[in-house]
């Protein structure tokens, strides 16, 4: 009982000294405009000052629906703030005496190869804390092709081209997370979710922070994540299970525990008086080590400049004070952790919209009172830059009217299975007349815009909304003898082409008695060519050569299978007979009659 009592006071306590901090005083208000302004369903934040939580506190609701209100011990999936507890690991590994930051991630992952031998020879695990190894994001890899395999998504890395030398320019990359995770799997013998519950949510009292979908879903005080649609609909999303890629943020936490792990940050790497983060590796993590961008002070703005990133952790200057932070995006939720080292001060604020700004509006609207500089007005910010956001997407929209130019095929030639080594595989089917793109988790309809460029939107369970534009197109290729070859989509935008996916077409089944009618002697300009069945398949031999095995694609039509572009059609005569067959190749087309 006497806990129970302990822990009531203490809440007691946090949130009367909250009130009672003169700096404080007031912001409820600004905080509640920012939950109106933006139609956020909720979100919570808790402000620490050096080893204490002097506020937390929820706003809105955790369930829209049900109108459960959010408080501080509400779980939110922190998304990318992960990052900075994936990272950590590697520098307690390192303190260890376990690695060094300089060894090459091949040393601990000796199946891992990267797209050129520059990088297999010199990237260092610290290319991989900070955001500098010239390979961008590849995010529609994992995001579009989830696997629970940490080892599948290693071995994609090998395909994914990088647009920069190694440490020539900065940018994000989840893929190296993921690495780090695998690294301190390999050494620790243990996952990198038993790592991180033993290493911190155990030492800093995270108890009740977890790292799954399905802990999230049997949780007692969990949010739901939600989106604005068309500006004034909050509508649910399913939760996203990020799978493999955990290290690089599967977090679900309480402001009141991700509170603890920014003390810990603030003191250096200590919690109540024990190290938990090497001190030498805190103040490098915190430290510049690769510059982000110009980020030269605005005119709106001038106390908000430098752009950079330690290890896991956003480097900037804030009206004139040091700011350590890492935002963070996942389906239905956004997040920022920040902290002020000079100032002893840290903010987190979670919230259950998607692509929010709250985060950020919330954060700097109390750090302007924390640190006593010079109130901006946040929601004149916000609103401002929505209507930049609106006006820009208006013209977007008219620049792109035209008159479409129909397809240069029938829309059953573009079905098939469509394949990336880099990315992965989907399926293009057809149904009621209409393509669409079936991937692991959602499935997009597919809408004409021009040419053999289509439009993808997702299928959710309300139906389809083609007013959801984006940035997506699948632009369709074709081969030298007029097939559908392959669809290039813009799925990494860093690089000048798009990502290639070759297509591999349908097969269907064909009956027994069909087969039977596919077979026998046919001549070709003089030689004589045999179509047999073995093993249930349609097999082409032509002297000189080996035999090739045919998939079915359509009634009479077939593809070769190791051939690309090369294909066979029987021809249907007026009395049902099969005596005539195409063969159709990149260099032409030929007739063969039947023996």
């Amino acid at each position: 009982m006497r806990s129970y009592l302990t822990i009531f006071a203490v809440l007691i306590a946090v949130i009367a000294f909250g009130q009672s901090d003169k700096r404080l005083k007031g912001v409820e208000k600004e905080l509640n405009l920012i939950l109106e302004t933006t139609k956020a369903p909720g979100f919570a934040v808790a402000v620490v000052e050096k080893d204490k939580i002097i506020y937390a506190k929820g706003f809105g609701y955790s369930n829209f629906e049900k109108k459960i209100p959010a408080n501080a011990n509400t779980l939110f999936a922190i998304g990318s703030v992960t990052k900075s507890f994936t990272s950590a690991i590697i520098g307690q590994l390192e303190d260890e005496g376990e690695l060094s930051l300089e060894d090459s991630p091949i040393d601990y992952i000796p199946e891992l190869r990267f797209y050129n031998s520059t990088l297999n020879s010199n990237l260092q695990i610290k290319d991989l804390m900070c955001h500098r190894t010239g390979i961008p994001r590849h995010d529609y890899s994992w995001y579009l092709f989830p696997t629970e395999s940490a080892d599948s998504l290693i071995g994609r890395m090998k395909y994914q081209e990088p647009f920069a030398g190694l440490r020539e320019q900065w940018y994000y990359n989840n893929f190296m997370f993921l690495t780090q995770g695998v690294i301190a799997e390999r050494i620790t013998g243990k996952s990198w979710g038993d790592n991180i519950k033993e290493r911190f949510f155990n030492t800093l009292g995270m108890s009740n922070s977890n790292l799954t979908i399905d802990e999230m879903e049997k949780a007692n005080n969990a949010a739901h994540g939600y989106e604005l649609k068309n500006d004034s609909i909050i509508k649910k999303m399913a939760y996203y299970n990020i799978a493999a890629m955990s290290p690089a943020g599967s977090i679900n936490s309480s402001v009141n525990e991700m509170a603890n792990w920014l003390i810990t940050w603030i003191y250096g790497g200590k919690f109540n008086g024990e190290q938990i983060i090497p001190a030498a590796y805190a103040r490098a993590a915190m430290s510049s080590q690769m510059v982000v961008g110009g980020a030269l002070p605005g005119e709106k703005n001038p106390g908000l400049h430098i752009s950079n990133y330690g290890y896991g952790w956003f480097i900037s200057s804030y009206k004139g004070h040091y700011r350590v932070q890492h935002g963070g995006n996942i389906d239905g939720f956004s997040a920022n952790a920040a902290f002020y080292p000079s100032d002893s001060v840290g903010i987190v604020v979670l919230t259950n919209q998607n692509g929010s700004s709250v985060p950020s509006m919330v954060r700097n609207t109390i750090a302007d009172r924390m640190l006593q500089t010079d109130k901006s007005d946040w929601v004149e910010w916000y609103n401002e830059n929505l209507e930049r956001a609106k006006k820009a997407e208006q013209e977007k929209e008219e620049a792109a009217k035209s008159s479409p130019v129909p397809s240069s095929h029938n829309l059953f030639d573009f079905t098939g299975e469509y394949s990336n080594p880099g990315y992965g595989k989907f399926v293009i089917e057809m149904k009621n007349d209409s393509l669409f793109a079936k991937f692991k988790l959602m499935t997009m309809y597919l809408k004409h815009e021009h040419y053999d460029i289509f439009e993808p939107f997702e299928v959710s369970e309300d139906g389809i909304d083609t007013t959801d534009t984006g940035s997506l197109r699948f632009n369709f290729e074709t081969s030298n003898s007029g097939d559908i070859s392959s669809v290039n989509i813009k799925m990494e935008g860093s690089l000048d082409h798009p990502i290639e996916f070759d297509r591999k077409p349908n097969s269907i089944e064909v009956s027994v008695e069909l087969m039977a009618s596919y077979t026998g002697d046919f001549d070709l300009s003089g030689t004589e060519i045999k179509m047999y069945e073995k093993n249930g398949s349609l097999y082409l031999f032509i002297p000189g050569q080996p035999e090739y095995e045919l998939i079915a694609t359509e009634k009479h039509k077939f593809s070769i299978k190791i051939l690309d572009g090369y294909k066979l059609e029987y021809i249907d005569g007026d009395d049902g007979s099969l005596n005539e067959l195409k063969i159709i190749q990149p260099n032409g087309t030929f007739k063969a009659t039947r023996k």
